[in-house]
């Protein structure tokens, strides 16, 4: 059985057809299709964000949050590619995202092939003077100086990408389509494709840049600046930046919509076992800020498409409630693999027994946050969920929040006052998490109940 891990970052659950009809056509035409023969989970999510921890997550499958920042991976971690090498499997990481190959990060070292597509976001990759493209046409007038400056350096990365086979998701799905071909002659491959899109900036090819208003006449936003929406922009251009979002995801669509067409060319399309997920969503000021942020523990963050094809399409078809989080997902594929020998030092649990309808469900409660993220020292904030409500840890001075997923999906209520006995019930998680968890947490939350009697501060 050949494993294909296809990671499309920043991608919306909510913007793929076959969990919403919030886009009619669907923005995703390919992704729906192949939701329809295969596992799709509703309710998958991260632990520890963003980029870099959870690609460390995927790869060891480790917990993260207590002890895992942006870092290299350990010279001590076990990754998959290197574990399924010593049963036999050819592996390679073709990917955009350029932080996996920075210097000293070592998240391709146990591949047996890796390439790399230059460029994206902030990619330290060309100089030359603009040509095609001007930051002036991209920014609102009440965006920054430092904004601009990290703007110019996409558009410099981006402005002899002429047609959309020079887009970097046509790129990146058509080494992977050549790796599928160059490949064919090992019995058992590993490819892991590494999408950078639809993270932003946000600059799909003219023929799917069709969501936004035709009767606009403001700058071509390609990208959000940090802080509330209202402090840069107009409710127009935030509504613009949405469509360019949109956009954004139907092209990401069609190139996987191309690749797994080439696997069924192949004949790899019904003898692999074939995964689809995001790392993370994308806040697009639902919340009113856009952009990844530790206070920004909703659902437009946090909650991912997840799908499972299996081979010949077997259990294709089921639709699962379940929670389940990124540490579930190494120890699920070496059980479809038949390796489940490997999960025994492994903390995450198998998801085989619901796909085979042998459990209703391996977890009671997540929960995710960020750790040490950049100028951020400190990320407190956490969200602890069960299939019907979702209460946000906040730092000491904040009130909490709690929502109701089951009546109120955009999170716009906060009931932390009407039901304190819920909020107080998922707090006590973070206690049995403990061994994984910052030991101020856990004595913050205790102290705030036993103290004040309310998860309202």
């Amino acid at each position: 059985m050949n494993l294909i891990l296809l990671v499309l970052d920043s991608l919306r659950q909510d913007h793929v057809g076959f969990y919403s009809d919030k886009y009619q056509p669907s923005l995703t035409p390919s992704l729906d299709a192949f939701c329809n023969d295969a596992v799709v989970f509703r309710n998958m999510y991260p632990e520890v964000l963003p980029t870099v921890p959870i690609r460390n997550q995927l790869l060891t499958g480790k917990y993260s949050l207590a002890d895992s920042t942006w870092q290299p991976l350990n010279g001590s971690d076990l990754t998959v590619p290197q574990v399924l090498g010593s049963h036999g499997y050819i592996s390679a990481l073709i990917a955009d995202t350029y932080h996996l190959f920075k210097p000293d990060y070592n998240q391709y070292r146990d591949f047996h092939e890796w390439r790399f597509i230059r460029g994206q976001e902030y990619d330290p990759y060309r100089s030359a003077p603009l040509v095609r493209r001007r930051v002036e046409d991209h920014v609102t007038e009440r965006m920054n100086e430092q904004f601009r400056d990290i703007l110019r350096i996409y558009l410099q990365n981006t402005d002899k990408q002429l047609s959309m086979e020079d887009s970097f998701a046509g790129q990146v799905f058509d080494y992977a389509c050549q790796w599928i071909d160059e490949n064919h002659e090992h019995p058992r491959k590993f490819l892991w494709v590494d999408c950078f899109d639809p993270h932003e900036p946000w600059d799909p090819p003219v023929e799917f840049d069709k969501y936004t208003d035709p009767d606009y006449r403001g700058p071509d936003l390609l990208l959000p600046q940090g802080g509330p929406a209202g402090d840069w922009a107009t409710q127009e251009q935030i509504a613009y930046l949405r469509g360019k979002y949109a956009g954004e995801v139907a092209y990401v669509d069609h190139y996987v919509g191309r690749f797994l067409e080439k696997l069924k060319q192949c004949g790899y399309y019904d003898d692999s076992l074939i995964i689809i997920l995001s790392d993370h969503g994308h806040p697009l000021a639902d919340h009113g800020k856009f952009l990844k942020g530790p206070d920004r523990m909703y659902n437009e963050l946090l909650k991912v498409p997840f799908m499972m094809r299996f081979p010949g399409g077997e259990y294709g078809g089921r639709d699962i409630e379940a929670l389940a989080q990124f540490p579930d997902i190494l120890p699920t594929i070496y059980d479809a693999l038949g390796m489940s020998i490997n999960n025994a030092i492994l903390p995450g649990f198998s998801l085989m027994p619901v796909i085979r309808g042998e459990k209703e469900a391996v977890r009671e409660y997540t929960i995710s946050g960020f750790n040490s993220y950049g100028i951020i020292a400190e990320a407190e904030d956490r969200s602890i969920r069960d299939l019907k409500w979702n209460y946000i840890l906040r730092p000491e001075g904040q009130e909490d929040e709690l929502y109701d997923q089951v009546d109120d999906p955009r999170e716009r209520v906060n009931l932390i006052r009407e039901y304190p006995a819920e909020a107080k019930r998922l707090s006590s998680c973070l206690g049995l998490y403990r061994t994984i968890q910052k030991s101020f947490l856990v004595s913050g939350v205790q102290g705030r109940f036993e103290l004040g009697g309310t998860a309202a501060r």
